[in-house]
């Protein structure tokens, strides 16, 4: 019955969250007192140039921020627009989405811990391949062009959340700092502000997950990854990765459920890889790339990070295949469809609680009248997020 594969696929959507909460709060968490200590003015005067190290610098900046594509995209127009280079901007971009610690974590609880590794080898090389392309193709007309855009304007509230900086204002000490009330408070409000920027492709890509798992058979999907030609599957896989991603309409780490369906499924391991690093061309975000650049860039973006994580789908199989790390048995875990009493219940409901105090501290320091700013359309609603934020407050 209809009602009953409904029902199939919401248990197991609903088990995959259930996995996979603790490990989303404490990324979130620590990507919230990152952000707190961290100032953007800071990050804008790193990123001055495209240089090697530069471009290791945003990637290390961009792992300890936002893991929301919409928010990653937005802030990277506003640190171009405040005089960091290009492809530093887009570096910082791509870190943002694949190397935080919250993407890991649930990858290796989902998927397997080798492609915690592989993200975290993959996302450098993806990144090196951004930086090359640009160098080989990226004319100066073109950049113009896409400066005057990203200068103009926009209608709505676009880069509310690129221009949201909680980070804490004073001297003294790293555990001071954040120790401190107002270290409290801006953590707290990073940290609800980045829920509430990412809970709608989180939802997408557990509830397209789950219906995938319930719903499609594993006869299509080893038939559409050539499963039954091994090398011709590992070549096909990261062309098709991407382009998987670009039609879920699914970004950040709501893309990891159905990167577990996926590898169950059949696709290669550097599809994987790749599907995941396609996060930044999805449908959404290329209408984002088009208002913030103009077409011609967004067209130009769309293509190199389609070449790069392909690329960097293809190196991380090379080598992970070449080391014997890539894994045998594909049992990514999303046939659960129960919640059973575990050290995950244990370690949600620890989680929860601290979550809990959090919520309450943001509550009671103007955040109501923040989340009620949040409203309206996805891509409004992402870049919204931070838009009542200010540079820091006061308990």
């Amino acid at each position: 019955m209809v009602l009953d594969a409904i029902i199939h696929a919401l248990a197991i959507a609903g088990s995959m969250a259930w996995e996979i909460l603790w490990a989303l709060i404490v990324g979130f968490g620590l990507s919230a007192i990152v952000q707190a200590v961290v100032r953007r003015s800071t990050v804008v005067r790193l990123l001055g140039d495209g240089r090697p190290r530069t471009l290791a610098v945003a990637a290390g900046l961009g792992a300890g921020s936002s893991s929301c594509s919409y928010a990653a995209v937005a802030l990277a127009r506003s640190l171009f627009r405040k005089g960091a280079d290009f492809t530093a901007a887009m570096a910082f971009e791509v870190a943002s989405t694949n190397l935080v610690i919250e993407l890991g974590v649930i990858l290796a609880l989902l998927v397997g811990w080798q492609f915690t590794v592989a993200e975290f080898i993959g996302g450098p090389i993806m990144i090196v391949v951004l930086a090359l392309l640009f160098r080989l193709t990226l004319r100066a007309r073109l950049l113009r062009q896409a400066r005057e855009q990203a200068d103009r304007g926009l209608s709505g509230s676009m880069e509310g959340h690129a221009a949201m900086d909680m980070s804490v204002h004073g001297g003294g000490t790293f555990r001071r700092r954040l120790l401190s009330r107002e270290g409290l408070t801006s953590v707290s409000h990073v940290f609800v502000m980045e829920w509430a920027a990412i809970w709608r492709d989180l939802a997408g890509g557990l509830l397209i997950a789950g219906a995938i798992a319930a719903w499609v058979p594993d006869a299509f999907w080893r038939g559409f990854f050539l499963t039954g030609h091994p090398l011709l599957s590992k070549v096909w896989g990261p062309l098709v990765g991407p382009v998987v991603a670009v039609a879920s309409f699914v970004c950040s780490i709501g893309n990891v459920p159905l990167a577990a369906v996926l590898w169950n499924g059949g696709i290669s391991f550097g599809g994987v890889v790749a599907f995941i690093f396609a996060d930044l061309i999805i449908l959404p975000i290329i209408n984002i790339y088009r208002r913030y650049y103009g077409w011609r860039t967004a067209l130009y973006l769309t293509g190199t990070f389609y070449a790069a994580s392909v690329v960097a789908g293809y190196l991380v199989e090379l080598l992970f295949d070449g080391a014997g790390l890539v894994p045998s048995q594909r049992h990514a875990r999303v046939a659960e469809a129960a919640i059973t009493w575990n050290y995950t219940t244990v370690l949600n409901i620890v989680f929860l609680a601290l979550a809990g105090v959090l919520v309450v501290r943001f509550l009671r320091t103007g955040g109501v009248g923040m989340l009620r700013m949040m409203g309206g359309a996805p891509d409004a609603g992402h870049e919204r997020g931070g838009g009542a934020g200010h540079a820091h407050h006061h308990a």
